[in-house]
């Protein structure tokens, strides 16, 4: 990466770049094929999509702050490190980067479905919606590589163009609903809190990339201003979204219609709209789950080069290309999310998605729990003294942040915990073996 200066004078990334980041990573694969995954539950699921959404303005608010405080690129990882120390630092970059590249093929695996809605032969074949999903992965890969003004330009392109279908479904699409479709209210089997809670933690991958305009501080345009602001309206913004658009479906395509498929929005706009309508949608989704694969990629690269600089991840992935981008980065994470695709596409499209985006939200909820205390303990270690109200806000804030990160891990499920939990820990051993190179290269500097 460029340093910001640099980028700077190029464009960088200026407050709309940094809203269409925050907007273009957050709505993608996740309202377009959320409903499909929620319909098990039945309407309660708005509830789920309510209480998540308020979790997230929390997470978005805290961000913001804690971008003031420290400006380094890295996003979650830097201000861990900052307010813990760095093993903290070290195991909230490494389950962060891991939610990362999982999260880009959970996107992959949404784009792959949606244009199997367009083209059926493509979604009559397992192996072509496979390719599809990583020749989008490695086409981004590419663009990323060759620098962050052209990943944010295409960021700002596919945002405004995702957002056309979404509002249309989410404002006209009142007019078909049929209340008939929200009862029973829940479907679940399960005791309303529970579906309540299973149903936040899906509706959390869909607010997967809040903290994007944090990531790579170093490239934005007046950070201390520009991040905390696309922080807050990108939330607000996909609330908005999401919560209308997911009503809108529940009320037009009956729940067991609903769970079965493979293009949930664009089946609504079929009802609606006859099957231009649904084109038309799946075309809107197809760009943007392209434009979230886009922003994913973008943060797969800095967060494992910012580590790197550090010292904390392997020196080859802080090396740059001839283009000033962490080249080395984006190709072995998006080789691992390459390799995540191929693995879980045997169960089937809706089946892989749920099992990546569920292993994605697990490995992103550890650093989120730590971020929301991160601010606290920046004050603590560097000893500043702050007013009495400004404390207990920070105090309040950061309690709020965490008590919802503990609650949407007990929704994501056991198995998913004990994964992800799995996939934190085999972090340890690169850990202890940077610090051992580290401490060679160190004696042999002195």
């Amino acid at each position: 990466m460029a340093t910001g200066a640099s980028v700077a004078a190029g464009g960088g990334l200026g407050l709309v770049a940094c809203t269409a980041l925050v907007v273009g990573n957050m709505i993608g694969s996740g309202i377009f094929l959320l409903p499909a995954s929620l319909a098990a539950f039945g309407p309660i699921s708005l509830v789920g999509w309510t209480v998540t959404s308020l979790g997230a303005l929390v997470l978005a608010v805290i961000f913001g702050r804690l971008s003031r405080i420290v400006t380094r690129t890295g996003g979650p990882y830097a201000y861990t490190e900052a307010g813990f120390g760095e093993f903290a630092g070290f195991i909230i970059a490494w389950g962060y980067w891991i939610a990362l590249w999982t999260g880009n093929a959970g996107v992959a695996v949404a784009l792959a479905g949606y244009v199997g809605f367009l083209f059926p032969g493509i979604g009559a074949s397992q192996s072509s919606s496979l390719a599809v999903a990583l020749i989008s992965i490695w086409t981004l890969t590419l663009v990323n590589i060759r620098g962050v003004a052209e990943a944010g330009l295409v960021q700002i392109v596919t945002t405004v163009l995702k957002l056309v279908p979404l509002v249309l479904i989410g404002t006209l699409g009142f007019l078909w609903v049929d209340g008939a479709n929200f009862t029973p209210w829940n479907t679940s089997g399960q005791s309303d809190l529970a579906a309540i809670s299973a149903a936040a933690a899906l509706t959390l991958w869909a607010y997967l990339g809040l903290e994007s305009a944090t990531v790579p501080a170093g490239d934005v345009i007046d950070p201390e201003r520009t991040i905390p602001r696309a922080t807050i309206l990108g939330v607000l913004i996909a609330a908005a979204v999401y919560i209308s658009v997911t009503t809108v479906a529940i009320g037009v395509v009956p729940s067991a219609e609903l769970a079965a498929s493979a293009a949930p929005l664009a089946d609504a706009a079929r009802v609606m709209w006859g099957g231009t309508g649904g084109i038309l949608v799946a075309i809107g989704a197809v760009i943007s789950t392209f434009g979230t694969l886009n922003g994913f990629t973008l943060l797969t690269g800095q967060v494992p080069y910012g580590a790197a600089l550090d010292r904390v991840f392997p020196e080859r992935l802080g090396h740059l290309s001839r283009y000033g981008t962490p080249a080395n980065a984006l190709v072995f994470s998006n080789l691992l999310a390459s390799i995540l695709v191929a693995m879980n596409f045997a169960q089937g499209l809706v089946g892989a998605f749920n099992a990546i985006i569920l292993l994605a939200v697990m490995s992103s909820l550890l650093p989120y729990a730590l971020c929301a205390l991160a601010e606290l303990m920046i004050l603590l270690r560097t000893g500043r003294s702050v007013a009495g109200p400004q404390l207990a806000r920070v105090a309040v804030l950061g309690a709020l942040g965490f008590l919802y990160a503990l609650w949407a891990i007990y929704g994501a499920g056991a198995e998913t915990v004990f994964l992800g939990f799995l996939l934190i820990l085999a972090g340890i051993p690169v850990h202890v073996a940077i610090k051992w190179r580290n401490r060679n290269v160190i004696r042999e500097e002195t």
